[in-house]
């Protein structure tokens, strides 16, 4: 019969897992950075909605003052 291997575990050095240890905590910043970034967005959205109301509002309230004045004289 023949012996099994034994396998060694790869050797882990401190420089090598500080580099993985930044590696990871980078990724997670940018993650963090894209979420805040899309929550942001989806606020400007919303915003930019609310501000298009307001402007149709606005014209729709000059509008109905001008025809109310159009048709005042205008019997």
């Amino acid at each position: 019969m023949t012996e099994p291997r034994r396998t060694s575990e790869p050797f882990a050095c401190a420089p090598a897992l500080r580099l993985e240890a930044h590696e990871r905590l980078s990724t997670l910043h940018v993650e963090t950075l894209n979420a805040r970034l899309d929550r942001l967005e989806a606020l400007m959205e919303r915003m930019e909605k609310r501000l298009w109301l307001t402007v149709y509002g606005v014209v729709g309230v000059i509008l109905a003052q001008a025809i109310d004045g159009i048709l005042q004289v205008a019997p």
